[in-house]
């Protein structure tokens, strides 16, 4: 599995995310809920952020071991 697989993997996951709050914060704004609403908001984008720290993190790992290679 390459690191494109893995691109468009994690862009289905952020997508499919996206649509999952969207709906649910129509749901919620029609059962006239938004404070509800705007925290399920929030936390999509919580969980997004996170998956990107991971993915950051990782991309530090990898330059760091190349870097060590070259030493």
């Amino acid at each position: 599995m390459g690191t494109a697989a893995l691109d468009i993997t994690m862009i289905y996951k952020i997508a499919g995310l996206g649509i999952i709050v969207a709906i649910l914060n129509i749901v919620l704004s029609q059962a006239k809920r938004e404070e509800q609403a705007h925290m399920l908001s929030l936390a999509g984008v919580v969980i997004v952020l996170v998956w990107l720290v991971q993915m950051i993190a990782d991309l530090f790992s990898d330059v760091e071991t190349v870097f060590k290679l070259w030493q």
